[in-house]
This record gives structure tokens, C-alpha cells and sequence, in this order.
């Protein structure tokens, strides 16, 4: 078990890609490089094995494989906010013992999602399971809360209940529902929780409503972009540094992500098999890789970028 840095993340932080082979497994090698280059290109820390690392496309052996891996290669894990949910209670006590003993400084945890509606009292016995039977005080939780995809919300009352249960291990929350009335409200009913924006859209009110930063998927790419508006969010220049972070984020979401950010790291590092997602994932079409390059071109922050000099 390795020590854990307690201090609270926050900052600019990349839901990493996952690079596979043409046997559709995890390219280790190009997973690693990955995440260097994030951490070397505005990312504060690193978000791994969650929706845009089609985590929950992956098996459990694939995603221990992965977080063993990203320890052995002598990455921050203290900055690491590790994708560990699942519908089985089992696997996400699991993945989680493995990304604490690893060392990563989180673990963002879906709720379980294949049963629709569940109550408050059988989320609060779920995520409870997970605190107890992981055991360890140095844990720090960040639920994650995606309605559009899990169909299980993440309410303020289960977050009070959580917090009164088990205090700092609830350490914070990604919002990725795209409502930022829903993280503003969480900021104002719970002080200094470490409330992460799903979208770098909403990256300057996060951080000015006192928030901690973003989780995105689209700083794969946008991270130098987006750390500049974190730098300078005190600033009145941040304003139109937000706003071209934010052309940049609409113009990639029209976009399948798993497929577009994909196609936009082969381009960057020449490597073709970065186009492979997951079944039921796919690349995108040329004409859709073609739309999107058009769209970007213009963008001179977004060319610094992908055409580096």
C-alpha cells in the first residue's frame, strides 16, 4: 500500500483516453505516453478509466491491468482520480482497493446503473459498501454524477447523507450533466466540496462559484487551453480565454468523442491505431473527421495545438 497525499485535487484534469491495439486490447505503451504528454500540456492531474476511457467497456482484469500499469510507469498517482465504478458491488470495491493501494489520490465512482429508479436508501447502501468495505480512512470518493448516461442521479440528499456518514472520505463530485445550476447549488449547500465541471465549458463559474476544476474529455486536446483559463480565472483576461475554451469544447462535442478525440491523437502522434475504440464505439466517418478538422482549423488556439510548430 503506498502513502496517500491527502491534499484536496484540483485544477485541470483530462478524462484520459484509452489507446487500444487491433485486437481491441489496452496499448498499454500509448496509454502511458498519453497521459505524460496531459501532465506535460496543462493537466493538473489525470482522470483514467472512465466514460471517455470507455472503462465500463473494458473488464475488470483490463482495468487493474491498467491502474498496475500506470503505478509501475512512475506516474503522479497521488494525482490521479481513478474510474472505479460498476454496476456489481464486488468489482467496485475492487477496482477501488486497487487504485487506493496504487496510490491514487481518488476514485470516481459511478452510481450503479443497469436498475432504474433506485431509492436513495439503496444508492446510500451501495456507496456505504464501498467506504466499509474498502476500510482504508485515506480514501477520498468523488461521486460521479452523469443522469444522461447512468439514469441514476446523484442527489443533494444522498450527498448530505454520504458527507454526514463519512465526512472527508466524500471528497467531491464531477458533474457532467451539463446543468450548471446543478453544480452551482452544490457549491453554495456544500462548502468546499471539491465539485469538478464535466465540461471545461463551465471551467471559469466552477472556479469562481468556488469550485476545484474540470474533468473533461476534451482536454485529451484542449488541456493547454484550459489551464490557461485556471491561471488565470482571477483575472479579467480569463473571460475571453474561457471564451475561446468554450468554442473549442462545442466544436469537439459535435462529435462522438470517443471517436473524435481519438482521431485527433492519431493525428498528433502519427500512430493509426489510436483510431480503435471499443465496440459498440466507432471511428469516426471521413467525412465526419473532415467536418471536425474544418471546424478547428480557424481556432488558433486549437491549431497551437494539433499543428505544433
Amino acid at each position: 500500500m503506498k502513502n496517500q497525499d491527502t491534499t484536496p485535487l484540483r485544477g485541470v484534469y483530462a478524462a484520459v483516453l484509452t489507446p487500444v491495439d487491433d485486437d481491441l486490447e489496452p496499448n498499454k505503451k500509448a496509454f502511458i505516453a498519453h497521459c505524460r504528454w496531459l501532465l506535460a500540456n496543462g493537466c493538473d492531474g489525470l482522470a483514467p478509466l472512465g466514460t471517455t476511457g470507455e472503462a465500463n467497456s473494458f473488464s475488470v482484469a483490463q482495468r487493474l491491468a491498467l491502474i498496475e500499469t500506470s503505478a509501475g510507469a512512475g506516474l503522479p498517482m497521488g494525482k490521479f482520480i481513478t474510474g472505479t465504478g460498476s454496476c456489481a458491488l464486488a468489482d467496485a470495491v475492487a477496482l477501488t482497493k486497487a487504485a487506493l493501494a496504487a496510490g491514487s489520490g481518488g476514485a470516481l465512482l459511478l452510481p450503479p446503473f443497469y436498475y432504474k429508479n433506485p431509492s436513495e436508501e439503496g444508492l446510500f447502501a451501495f456507496f456505504s459498501e464501498v467506504v466499509q468495505r474498502v476500510g482504508d480512512a485515506r480514501l477520498r470518493l468523488y461521486l460521479y454524477h452523469f443522469p444522461q448516461m447512468s439514469a441514476v442521479p446523484i442527489t443533494a440528499s444522498l450527498i448530505a447523507r454520504l458527507k454526514n456518514a463519512y465526512g472527508d472520505v466524500i471528497a467531491g463530485l464531477k458533474d457532467s450533466s451539463g446543468d450548471w445550476n446543478y453544480s452551482a447549488k452544490l457549491l453554495e449547500e456544500f462548502p468546499g466540496f471539491g465539485v469538478f465541471s464535466g465540461s471545461e465549458q463551465f471551467l471559469l463559474a466552477n472556479l469562481r462559484a468556488g469550485g476545484v476544476g474540470c474533468i473533461s474529455a476534451s482536454t485529451n486536446v484542449t488541456a493547454p487551453m484550459a489551464q490557461a483559463v485556471y491561471r488565470a480565472w482571477q483575472r479579467p483576461e480569463a473571460e475571453d480565454l474561457q471564451k475561446a475554451l468554450t468554442a473549442a469544447r462545442l466544436a469537439l462535442q459535435a462529435f462522438p468523442f470517443q471517436g473524435g478525440l481519438k482521431e485527433l491523437v492519431a493525428g498528433m502522434t502519427g500512430d493509426r491505431q489510436w483510431r480503435n475504440p471499443l465496440p459498440p464505439n466507432r471511428p469516426l466517418t471521413a467525412a465526419q473527421r473532415d467536418d471536425m478538422l474544418a471546424r478547428l482549423h480557424d481556432m488558433p488556439g486549437m491549431r497551437a495545438i494539433l499543428e505544433p510548430a
